[in-house]
């Protein structure tokens, strides 16, 4: 799977990686519902850091269309809103 990381790139990650990202980013979904914005930008924000300690960088010059994309941590609640979808941003993965 690959994931943007918006402003920072693109990261390959495995599927453990991924089970990680769809739990954090259930959270986010939850706490984007409740209005809770600095939940919200703790979750993504651990997003960021589990892709980038878990995942491979790709080479800047590498064109590929992103599985994920991840938003910045620092996003208004109405411009989350605005990214997410019913799932969320993580689409759910296949039991």
């Amino acid at each position: 799977m690959i994931v943007r990381l918006m402003g920072d790139g693109q990261y390959r990650i495995e599927e453990g990686v991924a089970k990680q990202l769809n739990e954090l980013d259930d959270q986010a979904l939850a706490a984007l519902e409740r209005g809770d914005e600095a939940e919200l930008d703790s979750c993504l924000e651990a997003m960021r850091r589990t892709v980038k300690a878990q995942g491979t960088p790709l080479a800047d010059d590498h064109i590929a269309p992103s599985d994920v994309i991840v938003p910045p941590s620092d996003l208004t609640l109405e411009e989350s809103r605005e990214l997410f979808s019913e799932q969320g941003l993580i689409p759910d993965l296949p039991a």
